[in-house]
């Protein structure tokens, strides 16, 4: 018997589909390699407005439902279309009602090989530990460090796992927010002034449901239970999703698409459950700062001497 047949069973595997088979199909060959023994898989339907859409949807879930190891393979496919927010927040809302911890993926975040062992070993540390929310696989900015994982306040959904007693407090509709934001409590976690207003927007963007997501509210929950997202000190997730028939990572030239894939060999634990602040705030100037008013001008002008003939 070889080392796999000594190692410990995963916990159960979400993968949540759409209409990208040609995805789907790297996405499944990780898993497929990872041999869960419980594979949940979620998917959106065609929309109407695109009749086509239908073969691509059918063909994504072909290719997720070709098990060929041991494995119960559960199945919520919604036949009409539910879009973004509403398919993976109901989607979620029944994988933790299934199971009580879970990895997720989505049909564009593929995992590196030690990604899954990764996340079993500190689902099982931090399970009865309510200051850890999120066990992310992303790492957008790594760094040195001696531990193999940090914590943030921020955790990405690229490639991730949790447990049913931190996802039972999320609200897709966010009901909450106001309460929480009239009472001051954004700058408890966001002492940097343009932190702060820069997630008021974003959460009163998506308390008045202007935004088609689900994420933004899954951020929210973990900030407002004082909440931690583990963030691996090497990246183990990339995201293929950026091309022309993405929802939401639709520009070629992000700077967080298809970032390379580093490995775990064996975790070593930080003596510390805090967040990195010199990490967050990295991140933030990194992904979500607004930039300065010069540098908008500055690219606007760029774009439009681009554009005249020479």
């Amino acid at each position: 018997m070889g080392d796999a047949d000594h190692a410990p069973s995963l916990p159960p595997v979400a993968l949540f589909l759409f209409n990208r088979p040609d995805l789907t199909q790297q996405i499944f060959a990780a898993i497929r390699a990872a041999r869960p023994s419980r594979l949940l898989l979620v998917g959106d339907g065609p929309r109407s407005s695109r009749p086509a859409e239908k073969a691509a949807c059918d063909a994504a879930r072909a290719i997720a439902q070709a098990v060929d190891w041991k494995c119960e393979v559960l199945t919520d496919f919604s036949e009409v279309n539910l879009g973004c927010k509403r398919r993976i927040s109901s989607g979620l809302d029944w994988v933790f009602r299934t199971c009580e911890e879970a990895i997720i993926l989505e049909d564009d975040c593929l995992p590196s090989p030690s990604f899954f062992p990764y996340c079993r070993e500190l689902l099982d540390r931090y399970r009865n530990d309510a200051r850890v929310s999120l066990i992310g696989g992303t790492n957008l900015l790594p760094g040195p460090g001696t531990a193999s994982y940090s914590f943030s306040r921020y955790g990405s959904i690229w490639g991730w796992a949790s447990w049913r007693r931190a996802w039972r407090d999320y609200d897709v509709d966010m009901k909450s927010w106001p309460a929480f934001r009239d009472a001051g409590l954004l700058r408890a976690a966001f002492p940097d002034p343009a932190e702060c207003r820069y997630w008021t927007a974003m959460f009163d963007g998506m308390y008045a449901k202007s935004i088609d997501t689900w994420d933004y509210q899954w951020f929210f929950t973990r900030l407002s239970q004082s909440g931690l997202s583990v963030v691996p000190r090497v990246n183990l997730v990339s995201n293929l999703g950026f091309r022309g028939d993405a929802t939401h990572t639709g520009a070629f030239d992000a700077k967080t698409a298809n970032l390379e894939r580093g490995e775990l060999a064996r975790i070593e634990h930080p003596d510390f459950v805090v967040p990195d602040t010199d990490a967050d705030r990295r991140l933030f100037d990194h992904v979500f700062r607004p930039p300065s008013l010069t540098g908008r001008v500055i690219r606007k002008l760029g774009r439009m001497f681009a554009r005249r003939p020479a």
